[in-house]
């Protein structure tokens, strides 16, 4: 049988790098093929070559065994190949409809004809078994929801290969289940499907082959009855891996961190975080786990400093801290990752070495009487690449020529550089592929054990099962659970972060 997409020695370079190198591969009809990959492994690039987006220097793309040159997205839609970005390619404002209809309306004597469109995209959508509301704004649904828009969007289309991008990224367990009955379907009724995570489960339930990019090239294809967790994030990173970080109970002391009748509004003035009280003690990881969109960024904008509470108050080891903002925040003895370390983690156009003392670029060693000690600066630079693995060929090169996995690590090197008394960890993994995730891991839970209080705020429910021993459950702005780790069950956690509260706790 004649494969639906046939991939021939793709390669793809860019100045100082082979992106893709030879690259082949195959997608059958009615297959789930499942990529795996480091953070610049080249998955990204190759999807984008496949979706037109780039062009490929050498090799060949063919679809139904004919060469064919993509020029542009629009160019792969009309050859049948629709993608479904990580981040959602729509427009909040408009109803579901306007969005998939959009680029490709229907009219009816000169105007748009929604109703008709409508129409159309129900009965789409229901010979798939996927339940979309058309007339709604896509601002008023549930992510899991909108996730459902953005398939049906393709396959209005007319996709026969769907490309899925982190498809999971933001949905909890039982919404990614229920896409997962969605991908099943689509593959009985003959699509063919790339699905690309960084969740080794996910794949492993899901795909019928696996194939691992490393450092551009193809390493290798696999089963999921041939393969393992463990065996899989062996072929990513190209050495053995600790999945799941071995720690000792917590041991906890005093109350470092106490949040007491927080409420904080969002950018808009509406209440994001509504009377929140919380507490983290010394020795203990605690984790806020809930769909991202719940309240969880404004409660780390406000702990750290970064936004005026409208009430409540945040104290950190007897010392008030609400509205004081971040310099105060860090001099009594807060750490802070941030869950976008763009915007609020690094300088991206300045060095690995300037970037690596933003905290404390105004003390000793690094500076005296206003004068800046660029040997100080390039000294602790140096230790810190080596001590934290920061993959780069100088300390003087640019933060923004970093792979997101190394930009993430100088956060982490430079936070933990210095005594802290609390760490704040928000979404620390986000995007970094199984060996920085390790890393990143291990380097929390020595915080722990080092005397220091550690508050988790994460989407990723696998995270704060591994790393918490106590877990709160954000919906909506609130508190809604607060559960030893010991007594945390997969099931009853992902229900609750959304929103089911009257459920009986079932073993994952």
């Amino acid at each position: 049988m004649t494969p639906v997409l046939e991939v021939r020695n793709l390669t793809k370079r860019f100045p100082e790098i082979v992106a893709n190198d030879a690259v082949s591969f195959t997608l059958e009809p009615g297959e789930i093929h499942a990529f795996l990959g480091e953070n610049g492994a080249g998955k990204s690039t190759l999807m984008n070559m496949l979706y037109g987006m780039y062009r490929p220097d050498d090799g060949e793309i063919l679809l139904h065994g004919t060469v064919v040159q993509l020029n542009g997205a629009n160019d792969a839609i009309r050859r049948g190949l629709g993608m479904v970005h990580q981040h959602f390619m729509l427009v909040p404002t408009l109803t579901v409809t306007e969005n998939i209809i959009l680029g490709n309306e229907v009219t009816k004597n000169g105007s748009l004809d929604l109703v008709k469109a409508g129409a159309d995209i129900a009965a789409l959508a229901k010979t798939y078994g996927l339940d979309i509301p058309v007339h709604t704004l896509v601002q008023d649904l549930p992510v899991g929801v909108q996730q459902r828009v953005e398939i049906v969007k393709a396959l209005y289309r007319g996709a026969d290969i769907l490309i899925l991008d982190e498809p999971t990224a933001v949905l909890t367990p039982q919404e990614a289940d229920d896409l997962f009955v969605v991908i099943r379907r689509l593959k009985d009724q003959g699509k063919s499907i790339i699905f690309i995570s960084h969740k080794l489960r996910e794949v492993l339930a899901l795909a019928d082959r696996i194939s691992v990019l490393r450092r551009g090239k193809l390493v290798g294809s696999t089963t999921p009855s041939q393969a393992t967790e463990a065996t899989l994030a062996g072929m990513m990173v190209g050495r053995d891996v600790v999945l799941h970080i071995n720690k000792t109970p917590a041991t906890p002391g005093a109350i470092m961190l106490a949040v007491n009748d927080l409420t904080v509004t969002d950018d808009r003035g509406n209440v994001a975080v509504n009377h929140v009280s919380f507490s983290v003690r010394t020795g203990e990881i605690v984790g806020i786990a809930g769909v991202q969109g719940n309240g969880q960024t404004e409660l780390v904008a406000a702990i750290t400093g970064l936004t005026i509470p409208r009430s409540g108050t945040i104290t950190l080891h007897n010392e008030e801290l609400s509205g004081r903002g971040t310099n105060v925040a860090i001099a009594a003895g807060m750490g802070h990752i941030p869950e976008d370390r763009h915007h609020h983690g690094l300088v991206l156009s300045y060095s690995i070495a300037d970037n690596m003392v933003l905290s404390t670029y105004d003390l000793e060693p690094f500076s005296h009487n206003y004068v800046i000690n660029k040997d100080a600066i390039d000294a602790q630079a140096t230790t810190l690449v080596h001590n934290f693995d920061v993959r780069t060929p100088s300390i003087e090169a640019l933060a923004s020529t970093l792979s997101g996995g190394n930009q993430q690590k100088v956060v982490v090197a430079r936070e933990l550089a210095r005594p802290l008394k609390l760490l704040v960890a928000a979404q620390p993994t986000r995007g970094l592929d199984v060996g920085s995730i390790e890393f990143i891991h291990t380097q929390i839970v020595a915080q722990r054990d080092s005397g220091s209080a550690v508050l988790l705020v994460s989407a990723e429910l696998d995270e704060i099962l591994s790393l918490a021993d106590r877990i709160l459950v954000m919906f909506h702005g609130r508190i809604i659970a607060d559960i030893p780790s010991a007594d945390a069950h997969r099931n009853t956690i992902g229900l609750l972060m959304a929103g089911v509260t009257a459920t009986q706790e079932v073993p994952a």
